[in-house]
């Protein structure tokens, strides 16, 4: 008879081995962007929640070609391990993607990764120790904070306005922590086509921001998953083409080509560079040789700029749809206007909740993400984050005109109770709240 198998003490009826696991995985838990998806996923269903890159958008054979090529030319070479820098080739043709935004760099101090948030998660194995500050946009990349908080860091806020992250927050945010004996690692941003916000940092404020960030010894982590997309004017260029020694740059073949490759890429300073070298090594041993060498070949051979110009003519389309939706629906309402990207951030009238309202919301079969996800405390209960880039634009009209009536429809039980009138807007508060000056 076999001895009985006896669990942790500290464990519970969910999970016997609650008490073994390590103290960072309380930093983990499932956003609600992902919690989203299963519902989202219904055909009846008009999902403004995920930020999926319209795929079809892309024609078939422009892959296809590039995968049989691959396979009749460097089969034994793409079913193989390979480097855990990543394909040289790949790492030379990221320097053609990146010279775009004024970036210029050696293919030597390229890392390529399992997707761009895979250079995240290692840049923070790398650089987070327990109680270190992350400084960040507030809102902010909602898996961004999860990582962050894996790693037992504290994420700290900055506030935004329609130019982006504000030069003299940051200033003010930095002197505060310094004051109270803080470490600050690094400044996490999304200065171009922010997500969640849809907003840019302005070309004065990048050169302010570095600034601030050098008199402070602070490392910026410049994520650009969007920058190509732009839909009339380029924006300014990026913070790796304006300091070098500073910025660790993380781009992505996500959203200007497929997310299902899982290719993305980080430019760091050599320094970093090998570190991030070993860390994924350690982690997978080498990212996909097969979907480096497929990219590879698509870059080389298809016209790929004229791809790109296709997506932002599709995501043009779908924002001003989406916005044109939003003022004839709730012309009462603030939001922003995205120049490119994916995202539009909405305000809500006050005494709304967007993280409550959103059963609702599903039952009347639309769906978004509650901007409390996208706030290391939980803030942003009066914003919520709609994604234009993946309904048709005819479902996007629908998809506003679902939300409408489930936004009029809390109004009007909400004045009902408060008889008080109809709500005001917050449109005279403007689009973004600054946080409280401590978020952990």
């Amino acid at each position: 008879m076999s001895e009985p198998v006896h669990r942790q003490a500290s464990g519970n009826n969910l999970d016997p081995w609650y008490g073994a696991y390590a103290a960072r995985t309380a930093g983990l838990a499932a956003s609600e962007v992902r919690a989203l998806f299963a519902v989202a996923s219904r055909p009846e269903v008009v999902s403004l929640a995920g930020g999926m890159p319209f795929v079809s958008a892309l024609p078939e054979d422009l892959v296809t070609d590039a995968m049989s090529r691959v396979m009749r030319e460097q089969g034994p070479v793409a079913l193989q391990y390979g480097s855990g820098q990543g394909v040289e080739k790949l790492r030379e043709q990221t320097l053609d993607v990146m010279a775009l935004e004024g970036i210029q760099g050696s293919a030597s101090d390229v890392v390529i990764t399992t997707g761009s948030q895979h250079a995240l998660e290692l840049f923070s194995k790398l650089f987070i120790d327990p109680g270190d500050v992350v400084l960040a946009e507030g809102p902010s990349y909602v898996t961004a904070m999860v990582i962050f908080k894996s790693y037992q860091a504290e994420v700290n806020h900055v506030a935004m306005d329609d130019d982006g992250l504000i030069p003299e927050a940051l200033r003010e945010q930095i002197a505060r922590l310094k004051a109270d004996g803080k470490k600050i690692k690094f400044l996490y941003t999304i200065p171009t086509f922010h997500n969640p916000a849809g907003v840019t940092l302005s070309e004065a404020r990048r050169s302010e921001i570095l600034q601030i960030a050098r008199e402070n010894d602070i490392l910026v982590l410049e994520d650009n998953p969007y920058g190509l997309l732009y839909f009339d004017q380029k924006p300014p260029a990026a913070l790796r083409s304006l300091e070098q020694d500073g910025v660790v740059y993380l781009g992505t073949f996500s959203k200007t080509l497929a997310p299902g490759f899982r290719v993305g890429w980080a430019l760091a300073p050599h320094a970093i560079r090998e570190k991030l070298i070993l860390a994924n090594e350690a982690a997978i041993l080498c990212p996909s040789s097969f979907s480096q060498l497929v990219i590879s070949q698509y870059l080389d051979q298809a016209d790929w700029k004229a791809q790109i110009n296709t997506f932002r003519g599709v995501y043009k389309e779908r924002k001003e749809t989406m916005l044109s939706a939003l003022g004839e629906y709730l012309p009462d309402l603030t939001w922003t206007n995205p120049t490119g990207g994916f995202y539009v951030w909405l305000t809500l009238p006050e005494g709304l909740d967007s993280k409550a309202m959103l059963p609702r919301a599903v039952k009347e079969l639309v769906a978004y993400t509650p901007g409390t996800a996208f706030f290391a405390d939980g803030d942003g209960h009066q914003n919520m984050r709609l994604s234009f880039c993946y309904p048709a634009p005819e479902s996007i009209r629908v998809g506003i005109r679902r939300l409408a009536t489930v936004i009029n429809g809390e109004l009007d039980l909400l004045n009902t109770f408060a008889g008080t009138g109809r709500l005001t807007s917050s449109k005279a508060r403007g689009k973004f709240t600054a946080p409280p000056p401590n978020m952990s």
